[in-house]
């Protein structure tokens, strides 16, 4: 089940920015919340490889029993286990139909999948944790392209060099497997490896 609370007061716990609104309070009030969010605590390593899980966790908007899932399959896989964890995440639908442009947050992205928005390969998907792979082409269905949402993001989102997005045809493909060093997340990979691996 995906996060439905306040999305600013999630992202200053965590320190990261959640949404471009979250940014924006985080410019203002960059400390956590609560009464003694602005002392400096000084955490364990378990605290941080927490704090780091959460961060991953909140970033994709995915379950703790997903991304659990996510890891284990990383760990049965060759190469690195954090850069094939990550290869994973970046490849569910509702995070490619985010990198591709067509959703301002993550939160948005997932909302436009489960609505029908989006096919792949021209078939209706509307499982947001489908896996996309690199034949695969994602697109906004026809009903859908005037959306004033798709419209918006298109115009403000950065897209990532390993995703290809046809802005007039609404389409989108993962061109390669992104290195890790690329995928535009704020997380500490080997400190997630290292809470799961306990």
């Amino acid at each position: 089940m995906s996060y439905r609370g306040p999305r600013a007061k999630k992202s200053r716990s965590l320190g990261v920015p959640l949404t471009p609104k979250a940014a924006i309070v985080m410019e203002k009030r960059p400390a956590p919340p609560g009464q003694h969010g602005a002392r400096r605590r000084s955490r364990s390593d378990f605290g941080q490889q927490l704090l780091e899980k959460q961060r991953l966790k909140f970033q994709y908007n995915v379950s703790e029993r997903q991304l659990r899932k996510y890891f284990l399959i990383a760990r049965s896989s060759k190469g690195s286990t954090g850069e094939q964890l990550l290869q994973l995440l970046e490849s569910r639908l509702d995070n490619m139909v985010y990198r591709a442009g067509f959703a301002p947050t993550i939160y948005a992205a997932r909302q436009l999948v489960s609505h029908g928005h989006i096919e792949v390969n021209g078939r209706k998907v509307n499982i947001p944790s489908q896996l996309v792979s690199l034949t695969d082409t994602i697109a906004i269905r026809e009903k859908s392209k005037a959306l004033l949402i798709i419209k918006e993001a298109l115009s403000r989102t950065v897209r990532p060099t390993y995703v290809e997005t046809d802005a007039e045809k609404l389409t989108a493909k993962r061109i390669r497997e992104p290195e890790s060093h690329e995928i535009p997340v704020s997380c500490n990979i080997q400190a997630v490896v290292e809470f799961f691996s306990k």
